[in-house]
């Protein structure tokens, strides 16, 4: 199968975003060949999300993506303007403090972001353990990460990651 790049990018404030993020670069690394990049925002380049053929997006759940994400892509106008994301996978997390804080709001949000740059979503199919964790939409957690967490996000990346590489040999 044809090696993929996979950016793992986040923010996170208090951590289980983070541990999300972790998981899911697990995910990504089960994968024979793909190649991660794991970055926290403030670590991150534009040029990081060109040289990806898949991206795994995550913010904590502040009612919302972070203004410091939101933020991070405006600049990347640029990239939606030549269309150079258009095809690439993309996929999303996130984590907060309450089940019904606007978990599946902000996965939208970040959704959103990937499809106006012309990417293809990868979510999550159904599971007994979607019944304790995870969206159709991306891997999530609420107050703490659980193992049922941790399962849901290595899933994410490594479907991102497959579904990558399926691409690049197409």
């Amino acid at each position: 199968m044809a090696s993929a790049k996979v950016l793992v990018l986040f923010d996170s404030r208090g951590g289980l975003t983070e541990q999300l993020a972790e998981s899911i670069a697990e995910g990504v690394r089960s994968v024979p060949g793909a190649e991660l990049v794991y970055r926290r925002l403030d670590e991150a380049s534009q040029q990081e999300l060109k040289d990806a053929d898949a991206l795994i997006i995550g913010s904590p759940n502040w009612g919302g993506i972070t203004g410091k994400l939101k933020d991070w892509f405006d600049h990347s106008g640029e990239l939606w303007e030549t269309g150079e994301l258009a095809g690439k996978v993309g996929a999303a997390f996130t984590a907060g403090w309450s089940r019904s804080g606007g978990i599946e709001a902000t996965l939208l949000q970040l959704l959103h972001l990937l499809l106006s740059h012309g990417m293809i979503t990868v979510g999550l199919p159904w599971s007994d353990r979607m019944r304790l964790s995870g969206s159709y939409y991306g891997a999530t957690a609420h107050a703490e990460v659980t193992d049922d967490d941790r399962h849901q996000a290595r899933e994410l990346g490594r479907r991102t990651t497959e579904v990558a590489q399926r691409l690049r040999i197409g």
